[in-house]
């Protein structure tokens, strides 16, 4: 039996995570469940996988979840909330399912405490990549990927040499913008960029695949994880979404993971590791793959893919700042305070005032993230005092 704490299990990968451990009860057991501030959802999850312990990031909403009536649950607030569940002694494994800098130090305490991670969330790899895989080698933990395309890197890698790996190729389906025109694509507008063609995700991360941010993180993500210099990973558009990940080696093979669009595939490989469980899930249609594409990205009519790329060029704080800068682009674009065009430009704006820190700690980390945040607001404030004066001629 795995016991497991969930981090956001309100949001799409953890409603995700729980479907796979109530078709899994032999095996997995729900230990400790958190969410950011939907307490009315996270308690129904409460009554259903009975935990041991929950948590609400916000402290007001706690107290609405305590009000749910859970006799027999620790019900916490805050950081320490998040920490009390991901660090909980009868956990064996933390799934982390959701964003943000509030889910780092929860995710640092976690590896501290011996605790085996199941990572959903690229942006914390994304913040403090370098942090979190040196600590977890330290204390001997796994950090098994379940984001699609670094679920199926893992797999095509398992047992392969590292000297025989020539490049990882991070597919993605290009959005639901990929063949717009570039003056189309900069006044998309939320209920656009949100129908996306092959993924049912979160609005955040929805937004990010629109704009190729979400290849740029991952490529940050996927050199962490598995240790490849940034070079030698490449992101094509694939837009069928059915490769999900390739390997090339030094010898000319390439290595390819083939899956339907369902987050729960890469759930269970995740939770079930090194093992592999039974599931009566859609197979592919191996008699209608016979139209797959593979297109090279467009940096021009995307360039938040380029802006992630000179980030991890420029390394240490600059993803973090990246990172931050992006939420509060889509953020505003997503209350129609920014256009969709305007989102590189407030990131750009906001990485050219950074200063860099080569090898940030913890706390340098998580103050980086402020200082991009607010700086990031003031270039949000900058951008729609521009398109003011624009209007007013």
């Amino acid at each position: 039996m795995k016991r497991i704490a969930v981090l956001g299990s309100t949001g799409s990968v953890g409603v995700s995570t729980l479907d796979v451990a109530a078709a899994h009860p032999e095996s997995l057991s729900v230990i400790g469940l958190s969410a950011k501030s939907n307490a009315e959802a996270l308690g129904q999850q409460v009554r259903r996988h009975r935990p041991q312990v929950a948590a609400v990031l916000d402290a007001g909403q706690a107290e609405a979840l305590r009000r749910h009536g859970l006799p027999g649950v620790e019900v916490c607030a805050g950081v320490d909330g998040l920490t009390r569940v991901a660090t909980h002694p009868d956990v064996d494994l933390v799934v982390v399912a959701t964003s943000g800098s509030d889910a780092l130090v929860p995710l640092v305490r976690a590896i501290e405490a011996g605790k085996h991670v199941a990572i959903a969330s690229k942006e914390l790899l994304v913040l403090a990549g370098e942090l979190v895989t040196e600590l977890a080698r330290s204390r001997g933990v796994r950090l098994i990927p379940i984001d699609s395309e670094h679920a199926a890197l893992f797999q095509l890698l398992a047992g392969v040499p590292r000297e025989h790996v020539e490049r990882l190729i991070i597919t993605g389906s290009g959005g639901p913008l990929w063949s717009w025109p570039a003056e189309r694509i900069a006044q998309a507008t939320p209920a656009e960029v949100l129908r996306h063609p092959k993924w049912q995700m979160g609005r955040k991360i929805t937004v990010d695949s629109a704009t190729l941010m979400n290849k740029g993180l991952e490529m940050i993500e996927a050199r962490w994880l598995f240790g490849v210099p940034l070079e030698q990973i490449r992101v094509v558009i694939h837009p069928q979404a059915v490769v999900h990940g390739m390997v090339e080696l030094h010898d000319g093979s390439c290595l390819a993971q083939m899956a339907p669009c369902d987050m729960r595939l890469p759930i269970q490989a995740a939770l079930s590791f090194p093992d592999r469980w039974p599931a009566a899930r859609e197979r592919l249609s191996w008699t209608a793959l016979s139209g797959l594409e593979f297109h090279e990205p467009d940096a021009a009519r995307f360039p938040c893919l380029g802006l992630a790329q000179d980030a991890a060029r420029a390394g240490g704080s600059a993803c973090a700042v990246l990172s931050a800068a992006n939420d509060v682009a889509v953020a505003a674009f997503l209350r129609g305070e920014l256009s969709f065009g305007q989102i590189p430009q407030v990131i750009r704006g906001t990485l050219e005032q950074q200063t860099v820190i080569s090898h940030p700690t913890l706390e340098q980390i998580l103050e980086c993230d402020r200082w991009a945040r607010a700086t990031a607001q003031l270039g949000l404030m900058n951008s729609k005092e521009q398109s003011a004066h624009r209007c007013r001629g």
